[in-house]
């Protein structure tokens, strides 16, 4: 059965501001994203941004989220991230692709799988669907993408550049 993977907002815009969002379908086949995250890329949108129509998109499916799922997860989260991780704790051994770095932290300590936009620029350059990293790592920079040093440095080592 094919890895169940859970995409948050901030994936989702940045791949597809690189134009390589079709590398979360050649990576993990299919994306589960909640309502709440397309409500984010709707208003994104709204306020004049480039972001993904997912309805474009067949290998990514839409779920719905019961508030009352994500409430226990709210305290400082937006909702996209709320309900990206009610729907992973939903989809048992699922893995989640989020950037948020405080959203990450819960992730860990309820024992969700991460991964973030980073990472997936790792995975495909070893399975060889970019052919560099930190060219791509240079571009989220300058569309205000935030990944310290140290973690930028170490995506940088284990893609060997």
């Amino acid at each position: 059965m094919p890895e169940r993977v859970v995409c948050d907002t901030s994936p989702l815009f940045y791949l597809h501001r690189l134009q390589h969002l079709s590398l979360l379908q050649n990576l993990y086949r299919h994306i589960l994203v909640p309502e709440a995250v397309v409500t984010e890329l709707r208003a994104g949108h709204d306020q004049g941004e480039d972001v993904p129509d997912l309805a474009q998109y067949n290998w990514i499916e839409i779920h719905r989220v019961r508030t009352e799922d994500a409430l226990p997860l709210t305290t400082d989260l937006g909702a996209g991230e709320a309900h990206v991780l009610a729907l992973a704790l939903q989809t048992s051994g699922s893995l989640v692709i989020m950037d948020d770095r405080y959203a990450r932290e819960i992730a860990r300590q309820r024992n969700i799988r991460l991964t973030g936009t980073a990472g997936v620029l790792l995975r495909a350059k070893h399975e060889g669907y970019v052919p560099a990293v930190k060219p791509l790592l240079d571009e989220l920079t300058r569309l205000g993408f935030h990944l310290s040093k140290v973690v930028q440095r170490s995506i940088l080592a284990c893609a060997g550049e």
